[in-house]
This record gives C-alpha cells, sequence and structure tokens, in this order.
C-alpha cells in the first residue's frame, strides 16, 4: 500500500457548500429523485434531465412537482444538452461516462460526481464511518451479513448504497432523531457509484473478486479494475482482500492509504498472519488477535454460514473483517451469522423432489457468479443462458465439466453455451429449449428432472441476464421456483 497519508476534504455546512447553485441531476431513478430532494432542500436550483419521455416519465415528473420543492424543474426528451448556468453535474450510476451530457459538462469544464459523492460531501461532524464493499460478485450479501454482525454487536447500523435507502437520505437523516443515529454504515459500492466518488474514505473496505463485468460501461477490465480499486482510497484501518483472487490484493497494493491501515487478507484455507480463514470447520481471525504470529480466535462455526457454499463462507470471511476492523468482539460475528438469512435468487433452496434437490441462484447473471455456484454441488444438471452481455464460457464450462450430469438451456445466447459445452464437455447431454413463452421455464425445468438422479442437484445459476425473458432475475427465479413446485407433492 502506498505509505502516503490521504485526508478528507474538511467539511463544511451542507448548506454552504450547495445553497445557490445551479445543479443538473442526471436520471429520474431512485437515485436520481433522492438527489435532486435533498439537495433543493440545501438551497440549490436543480434541474433534473432525463431522455425519456413516456407516461412513465411524466407522472414520475408530476409527482416531484407536487411536492412543492423550490428550484426544481425537470426536462424530459433531452439527456445530451447541459442546461444553461449549470455548475455541477450529479449522475446516476446507470448513466455511462461516455453519455453526451458527459461531454458537454467537460467542454463547459462542469464536475461529474455521483448520489456516493454528495451523501460523502453532506456528511456532518460526528457522522458514522463507512466499512464499504465491492467486487464483481457477493456484494449485497456481504453488506448484509456485515450489517446483521454489527446489529448482534449493539451497533445501530444500516445497509446502503446500491441497496436499500438512498445513501443520501441516510445521511441528510443521520441524528436528526434516535431512530436515525448510526454508529457505523454498511456500505456497498457498485463500481459505476465508485467511479464517481472521488472523495470517499471509508474506515475499512473490501474489494471481494474481480472478473470481467461491465466492461461495456467501463471500456476496459484495466478501468473497471481501477473504479473497483477507488474503494481502498483514504482506507483508516484495513485493506481487505481475497487471498484467492491476487488481483485484490494488487488493487491493495496500489492503494494510498491512511499511515498504519492494514492489509487483512480472507481465505477458505488456513490463515497466516493478518488474515481470516477456515480451520476445521470453524472460521478464524489471525488479524485482530493480540498476538497474530502464534494464536487465532474462534470467530463461528462453517454451519453458521447460510447457505454455507464456498463462495458464501467466503463473503462471510470478508464480512467478518471489516467487523472486526471496526472493533467487534468474535461472539457478534457468531451471532450475526446465525441471525442472517440470505436474500432470495441467491444459492436458494427450492425444494427436494424424488431425492434431487432444487436450487434457486437466478442472481448468478455472470460467469464468474456461476462459477461459484457450481462448485458448491456435485453431481450438477445445471441450467444456464439468457444474455450472455458478451460474456465467453469456454473457461467456465471446462472447469465445471466434470461435476456436469447435464445441461439444459434457454434464452437468447444459449448457442455460446452449447458450443463451448461441445468443445469442452462433449459427453454431458443437453438439453435445448428455444421456448420464449411465459411456459418455457416449466420446460426447462422438467427437462431438468428428466436428466437428474436421486442425490444430484437442479441448479439455476444462468451465467447471463435474464432480460431476455424476464423483467429481472427476480422474476426469472420466480418462475424456477414456480415449476419445480408443480413437480409434484415433493415440489411443494
Amino acid at each position: 500500500m502506498g505509505s502516503g497519508k490521504v485526508t478528507p476534504q474538511q467539511e463544511t455546512d451542507p448548506a454552504e457548500r450547495f445553497a445557490g447553485r445551479h445543479i443538473t441531476v442526471a436520471g429520474l431513478g431512485v437515485s436520481g429523485l433522492s438527489a435532486a430532494r435533498a439537495l433543493a432542500g440545501l438551497g440549490a436550483r436543480v434541474t433534473v434531465v432525463d431522455g425519456g419521455d413516456s407516461d412513465t416519465h411524466r407522472h414520475k415528473a408530476a409527482a416531484l412537482a407536487a411536492e412543492g420543492l423550490t428550484g426544481v424543474t425537470v426536462r424530459l426528451g433531452d439527456a445530451a444538452t447541459l442546461p444553461e448556468g449549470t455548475d455541477l453535474v450529479v449522475t446516476s450510476p446507470g448513466w455511462p461516462p461516455t453519455a453526451p451530457l458527459f461531454a458537454a459538462a467537460a467542454q463547459a469544464g462542469v464536475d461529474v460526481v455521483g448520489d456516493v459523492e454528495i451523501a460523502w460531501l453532506l456528511r456532518g461532524p460526528g457522522a458514522a464511518p463507512w466499512l464499504a464493499v465491492t467486487g464483481t460478485n457477493g456484494k449485497t450479501t456481504t453488506t448484509r451479513m456485515l450489517a446483521a454482525i454489527l446489529r448482534a454487536a449493539g451497533l445501530r447500523t444500516a445497509e446502503v448504497g446500491n441497496i436499500g435507502t438512498p445513501i443520501v437520505d441516510v445521511v441528510l437523516g443521520q441524528g436528526h432523531d434516535e431512530a436515525t443515529t448510526y454508529d457505523v454504515l454498511a456500505v456497498e459500492l457498485s463500481s459505476y457509484q465508485l467511479h464517481w466518488a472521488p472523495s470517499v474514505r471509508a474506515h475499512s473496505a473490501t474489494v471481494l473478486n474481480l472478473a470481467p463485468d461491465h466492461l461495456d460501461w467501463h471500456g476496459s477490465m484495466a478501468a473497471y479494475a481501477e473504479d473497483k480499486g477507488r474503494v481502498y482510497t483514504g482506507n483508516q484501518v484495513a485493506c481487505v482482500y481475497n487471498t484467492a483472487d491476487p488481483a485484490t490484493e494488487d488493487l491493495v497494493r496500489a492503494a494510498d492509504v491512511e499511515e498504519g491501515c492494514r492489509a487483512i487478507g480472507f481465505t477458505l484455507g488456513a490463515p497466516g498472519p493478518s488474515q481470516l480463514g477456515v480451520v476445521d470447520g470453524l472460521l478464524v481471525d489471525r488479524a485482530f488477535v493480540a498476538d497474530r504470529h502464534q494464536r487465532a480466535q474462534e470467530l463461528a462455526e462453517v454451519s453458521d454460514v447460510e447457505p454455507p457454499a464456498p463462495h458464501n463462507i467466503a463473503n462471510a470471511l470478508a464480512a467478518a473483517a471489516l467487523a472486526r476492523a471496526f472493533g467487534v468482539p468474535a461472539s457478534a460475528v457468531r451471532d450475526g451469522l446465525r441471525a442472517f438469512r440470505p436474500d432470495p435468487h441467491r444459492i436458494e433452496h427450492v425444494a427436494d423432489v424424488d431425492g434431487v434437490v432444487y436450487i434457486d441462484d437466478s442472481k448468478a447473471t455472470n460467469t464468474h457468479a456461476a462459477e461459484a455456484s457450481l462448485a458448491a454441488y456435485e453431481p450438477v444438471v445445471w441450467i444456464a443462458g439468457g444474455l450472455a452481455k458478451g460474456a465467453e464460457f469456454d473457461e467456465l464450462v471446462a472447469g465445471a465439466a466434470k461435476r456436469l450430469r447435464g445441461v439444459v438451456l434457454l434464452g437468447a445466447d444459449r448457442a455460446l453455451i452449447r458450443e463451448a459445452l461441445l468443445r469442452h464437455a462433449p459427453e454431458v447431454p443437453v438439453v435445448d429449449v428455444a421456448r420464449t413463452d411465459t411456459g418455457a421455464m416449466s420446460e426447462v425445468v422438467r427437462a431438468a428432472q428428466g436428466l437428474a438422479r436421486p442425490g444430484d442437484t437442479v441448479l439455476l445459476a444462468p451465467a447471463c441476464a435474464s432480460m431476455d425473458m424476464y423483467t429481472n432475475y427476480n422474476m426469472r427465479g420466480d418462475a424456477f421456483a414456480e415449476a419445480v413446485r408443480e413437480l409434484g407433492p415433493g415440489g411443494a
């Protein structure tokens, strides 16, 4: 890690920072509306711009106008032109850096920041520190595990950032009453958000893993990794990295942090000094103990992690490392992990039918996530396919070939996976479901049932996005669960 000390910007009264400024907010989504309300409340003149002009957009604009906020206007149908007089642009996470609005801002010498940056700048004296989580996969689960551990320690916290309540709303609400006073925040940050948040300085942070994703947005893997690595900048106590993913350690080595900040690794094996890991079915800490060279602290049992799949144990270790960096006792790690339950569609057990286990991991929308999911089960009838988003499947298929009983493919880009199967697992039976109507998943699940034997796992881990057939991965997972229930009594 760099030895230079990064000093956060000195906080001023938020009203002084934003009052009287003309701020353009990009997008009528949740984060955009939150930022618009907050900035207007601080005395800024706000113009919200959105390229859409549908009934939905007009309804949102009318609802915002009905709130009676002073100085807020909405411009629909033009997302490219910078409103005259703008001296700051606040973007929503989904807007790519190449958006014409930002090119216009750059030409005019106007800064572009995100809602996370605004939230950081709005923090007042004594504001809750941030424990930050990013990575290609596992962010939400790890952030929620972290919050559960913090609560088990008696700390007041909230999951914010890329999940939960908009972070601007939480920061502005802090300290207004007992219910909104926090000791620490568990902050999930996407690569999009980090790209637009140059001032954020977390107490401690982790990059869980790095794999190609969102490269159409970032432009290259190097740019994607650079944005992820921003989460380490200015860390005060710990930069937590994945020993199985050297790229995350490289980001730590390159980070410019506060003097005394430590690099803390997590591993599924036995940990070395300054690491957390697994020994004889126990999660143990050799980082935040008095003599890390000679002893370790038991934190929890592997069975306390639900579900105890390898990648989920890694999530738990990362969450534990951040909590321990904040001074949480070992007992709170155990109690928090026992209390935690994962969100739906994340390696979720649906049912056992005729001796076959059915698992919904619809959230596995890229090859890295699917690889982790497949590694947790054997033998597997794998259900895969959807929108590939430019992904390649050779490495995934080659690594999983020996554990595959069969494969059922669906979705727009299923042929890409089938071609990889022909190259690397030609002996594995494959069923190709061409249907894209609402009944397709029932056919998929029946095909998987036909391939499976007692003791097998039927695993929905698509390695692809869902939008070719479903609104989102939640709907895809719901369709899978409903189709499993249709199989008979065991699926109830």
